[in-house]
């Protein structure tokens, strides 16, 4: 999961290193708008790409695994309801 996750970070990276540079190198010869758009659209790719990259998927369960420290685990499983403390 996590190389799927940043082989599409690498890409989405890659696509926007080639709007810059086929922006400004070839693009802006014959159409400025369009070299301009292209930035604007490449501006927006890495913020999408780094909250992809740290997406938290389903089969990611990181929240349930125990700390290691047994009376912290308890007092966790005591708030999430998993265990009731008997008195």
């Amino acid at each position: 999961m996590y190389a799927r996750r940043r082989h599409v970070y690498f890409w989405m990276m890659g696509a926007c290193l080639f709007l810059f540079v086929g922006a400004w190198a070839v693009v802006r010869l014959f159409s400025t708008p369009a070299a301009v758009t292209m930035c604007v659209v490449a501006m927006l790719i890495p913020p999408v790409a780094a909250m992809i990259a740290n997406r938290r998927g389903p089969e990611d369960r990181w929240w349930d695994d125990p700390s290691g420290d047994p009376q912290s685990d308890e007092w966790w499983d005591e708030l999430d309801g998993k265990k009731r403390r008997e008195r």
